[in-house]
């Protein structure tokens, strides 16, 4: 292949990975601004605050305009702010997975080292996207008459969120063992897959993808995705919970998927090298 033409696939390798980059950074912070607004709404449904709203609304309704709903008026705004929080979290997570599935399928088209080599880097970009943004939000609340809903507790975590929690609450294996197999191992996959790809004519690439092949089936990363989603079906059938799935999992989802097609794709380029 003509040597400028390569060098223009780069480049636009390089540009997909700069779009996913700049789309997965709206897509986290507003991400964290549904569960910032999300908090601020929660402090605004307990007992007192949910009564207190209720009669500064009898009171409007009584006094028309004379009176000044200001609870409703400040919950009815951070409500505002928060769907839009998440419509905008959504699309722009959309904007990430279409830039995700155009440079895997671009790269797969151009060769099996540059899919696995740029494969790699968007793999590694969404694992920190998906480490790091909320995965699950998981609300505990009561239907009290004449009140309305009232939350009596609220979590909202994204892995490492969750592996800090259980360090501080003592529980070190279960973090331990959760670090190791759902960040340490795929982040080493990840990185070991680039080297492969790039030193692929050296004998210790076999080894390496060989290795992960096997680490591979113990890695937690597919049955950590699977808990999350038995939680969230588990929680959505209490009569007095409710769990809501954030845009953390989608990253975590794509990561998985991407991580299976890096290292079959890995594992052909270097067979076909041999032979």
């Amino acid at each position: 292949m003509n040597k400028m033409l390569k060098y223009m696939f780069y480049v636009v390798f390089s540009v997909l990975l700069l779009g996913m980059a700049f789309y997965g950074e709206k897509a986290y912070t507003r991400a964290i601004a549904y569960e910032n607004a999300t908090t601020e709404l929660v402090a605004l449904q307990g007992v007192e605050e949910q009564a207190s709203r209720k009669l500064e609304n009898l009171a409007k309704s009584i006094l028309g305009e004379l009176f000044s709903a200001d609870r409703e008026v400040t919950f009815t705004g951070i409500q505002s702010k928060r769907e839009h929080a998440m419509v905008e979290a959504k699309r722009y997570t959309r904007y990430f997975m279409y830039l995700l599935g155009a440079l895997l399928l671009s790269s797969f088209l151009f060769s099996l080292r540059a899919f696995t080599m740029f494969g790699a880097i968007a793999a590694m970009l969404t694992l920190v996207l998906g480490l790091m943004t909320p995965i699950l939000m998981v609300t505990i609340h009561k239907e009290v008459e004449y009140i309305g809903d009232i939350v009596l507790s609220f979590e909202s975590k994204g892995v490492i969120g969750s592996i800090v929690k259980l360090f501080d609450g003592g529980d070190m294996v279960v973090a331990l063992v959760i670090l190791l197999f759902s960040v340490v191992v795929p982040s080493l996959k990840v990185l070991a897959l680039l080297f492969v790809s790039i030193f692929m004519k050296s004998g210790f690439a076999h080894t390496i993808v060989k290795f992960f092949k096997i680490i591979g089936k113990w890695s937690m990363v597919d049955v950590f995705v699977v808990a999350v989603f038995l939680v969230y079906l588990t929680a959505n059938k209490g009569e007095v919970s409710r769990a809501e799935v954030e845009v953390g999992l989608y990253f975590f989802l794509a990561y998985v998927i991407v991580s299976m097609l890096l290292s079959l794709a890995a594992d052909k380029m270097l067979r076909e090298r041999v032979n």
